[in-house]
């Protein structure tokens, strides 16, 4: 595969990414009116993890037999999945959905925070800083968080989730992508960890499910497509492009969510909004056109890298490394 045809691919998966994530917090909203947020997590987690399992096994990828690597599994999880995804479900009900968007679009910038302490980014480039301040800039004007309403503690709770999302993509890039396993392994280690450690955590919050067919059907599209076939996607972009062009897939979130507010929501499209994911789309281009190198963190090796762009099994993933 080319360059030219190689970088187009990437663009895809992260436009691609982009509506399956960015359409989440409309099915997160409707969801809560059936579930709570810990049912909500387990859930989705349950439909992706063995969405992908099967993917696995009709492949014939084998899942990892080193107990460091599900060690790495479970991190990743708690900081990626568990924790976020219950911290948002908890923020939205006490806070505008789109100030939730907003703090979720900070997470360019503590992946860059923890990156350069974590030593993953050696340097800053001029055109990086300035596209990662122009897409949060972008993201400020659609939802302009001064006309929203909602709690401090919702919003801070919101804002820790981005963070934990930031510290999962450098851990990730660091820990897991180089170890010469398919990015669907990769995804389904990480949501099979997480379906049970959010089992156990169950209890949070509990109350008996109102099984309404909107709640229900909004999980099942946050599980299988929102998280499953989103975070195939995920992975594949840190390790072909690195941590922080990954990461900048919550720039265009907010223009997402904007749309399918409209859709499903029947929520009116401003100037503002379309000015504001404009600003988003050159904060993104800006911040792309300084990926020259991936960061040390996922300088795969080509055998990995290999397997990632063919998403299929290498040796050591055969073998059940």
């Amino acid at each position: 595969m080319g360059m030219p045809a190689a970088r187009c691919g990437s663009v895809v998966r992260l436009v691609l990414l982009a509506v399956l994530w960015g359409s989440s917090f409309v099915w997160i909203k409707v969801g809560l009116r059936g579930f709570t947020p810990m049912q909500l997590v387990f859930l989705r987690l349950l439909l992706a993890a063995g969405l992908l399992l099967v993917i696995c096994r009709t492949r014939g990828l084998r899942m990892p037999h080193d107990p460091v690597v599900w060690v790495h599994f479970a991190v990743a999880a708690t900081v990626g999945n568990v924790v976020p995804f219950f911290l948002f479900g908890v923020g939205e009900r006490s806070v505008d959905s789109n100030l939730a968007a907003i703090l979720n679009a900070t997470t360019p910038l503590w992946t860059i925070v923890v990156a350069l302490l974590a030593r993953t980014e050696r340097a800053m480039s001029t055109s990086r800083a300035a596209g990662l301040l122009v897409g949060f800039a972008g993201t400020v004007v659609i939802f302009a968080p001064w006309r929203s309403g909602g709690s401090l503690s919702g919003a801070a709770v919101c804002l820790t989730a981005a963070a934990l999302y930031g510290v999962m993509f450098v851990y990730v890039g660091r820990f897991l992508t180089g170890r010469d396993l398919a990015p669907t392994v990769l995804s389904a280690g990480q949501l099979t960890a997480a379906t049970v450690l959010s089992a156990l955590a169950l209890p949070v919050g509990w109350h008996a499910p109102d099984l309404r067919p909107d709640a229900v059907g909004s999980v099942a599209v946050l599980g299988l497509l929102g998280t499953g076939v989103a975070y195939i996607l995920n992975y594949r972009l840190i390790t072909d492009d690195g941590p922080t062009v990954a990461s900048t897939v919550t720039y265009l979130i907010p223009a997402v969510a904007v749309l399918f507010g409209i859709a499903v929501l029947g929520e009116a499209l401003s100037l503002r909004a379309l000015v504001g994911m404009a600003v988003v789309l050159v904060g993104v281009g800006l911040v792309r056109l300084s990926t020259g190198r991936p960061p040390d963190s996922t300088a795969a090796l080509p055998t990995a890298r290999a397997a990632a762009r063919g998403d299929g099994p290498s040796p050591e993933s055969r073998s059940g490394r």
